[in-house]
């Protein structure tokens, strides 16, 4: 059984060490993280500090939506938008890799402390009892400080989260 994590697609199309882990891992992506990849991929802004690094994890993107968009990918992905929490069936990344997307919906549950998104993560991470893994590190110490009942990893963790052994409803 795949080790699951919560997190955006941006971070997949970031860091391509998640995409040869070690062992098998299923990364349940909320629907909105994927329409973030278009405003990225359309926006003058930069992603990374870096205009190489910028660059590459721009065509990164480019690779993600155009993979989202393939038929059979695209038809998984639709199943899920009819019904709120529905789940899309699994859609490869690779030998070990996996991804799941889920249609989750923002009720506002954690106010102004975390944008839509974020709340999106956490409601998921809670609904799944599983960790929300992020290169954020202002949103773990908001989860910390606010108490969020969910496991967090930053992505330098990604090969210790891997190694845990159960979801602990603390941090």
């Amino acid at each position: 059984m795949p080790k699951k994590f919560v997190t955006e697609a941006v971070m997949i199309a970031i860091y391509g060490q998640l995409l040869v882990p070690r062992s098998p891992v299923e990364y349940i992506v909320p629907y909105t993280t994927i329409m973030e990849l278009y405003e990225l991929r359309d926006s003058d802004e930069p992603v990374m500090s870096h205009p190489d690094d910028d660059r590459q994890v721009k065509l990164r993107i480019r690779e993600l939506i155009s993979y989202f968009e393939e038929p059979l990918n695209s038809k998984k992905i639709n199943r899920a938008l009819n019904v709120p929490w529905a789940k899309s069936p699994a859609i490869l990344l690779g030998g070990q890799a996996q991804l799941t997307i889920i249609n989750s919906i923002d009720n506002a549950s954690y106010g102004e402390s975390f944008d839509p998104i974020e709340t999106e993560l956490l409601l998921t991470s809670q609904r799944e009892k599983v960790p929300v893994l992020t290169d954020q590190f202002e949103l773990i110490q908001r989860i910390i400080e606010g108490s969020v009942p969910v496991q967090v990893f930053d992505i330098d963790d990604f090969e210790f989260a891997m190694e845990e052994e159960t979801f602990r409803s603390s941090h």
